[in-house]
């Protein structure tokens, strides 16, 4: 069993960067793939951002693209999600998520999950 914990959530203004960190448990996290969902008030869950297991390929949601960069550390099995320009729109809880295998846009494909952090982006 896999455990995620995310950290690094917090108030900020429109403009101003913040990085998400995704802690796992356990030492095969290294072959898993990543991603990072966020979930607004009322909203679905979607897909933000996601990392192969190795690292060499990322895919990103259109509205972040350019602003949020996901990366991985496999050897402190850590995943992370540093957002830049931050809109109002970002505000949402934000999961990390894993899963054997490649990159999933899809939140029922993954079998792993974080508690979430939230994020708000004041204007």
């Amino acid at each position: 069993q896999v455990q995620l914990v995310e950290s690094g959530g917090g108030l900020v203004q429109a403009g101003d960067s913040l990085r998400l960190s995704c802690a796992a448990s356990r030492g095969t996290f290294s072959t898993y793939g990543k991603a990072w969902f966020r979930q607004a008030p009322g909203k679905e869950r979607e897909f933000v951002g996601g990392i192969s297991s190795s690292g060499a390929s990322t895919y990103y949601a259109d509205s972040v693209k350019g602003r949020f960069t996901i990366s991985r550390d496999n050897a402190k099995n850590m995943v992370y999600l540093q957002m830049n320009s931050l809109k109002p729109e970002d505000t949402a809880a934000y999961y990390c998520a894993a899963r054997p295998g490649g990159i999933s846009t899809s939140f029922q494909d993954y079998s792993y999950w974080g508690q979430g952090t939230q994020v708000t982006v004041s204007s």
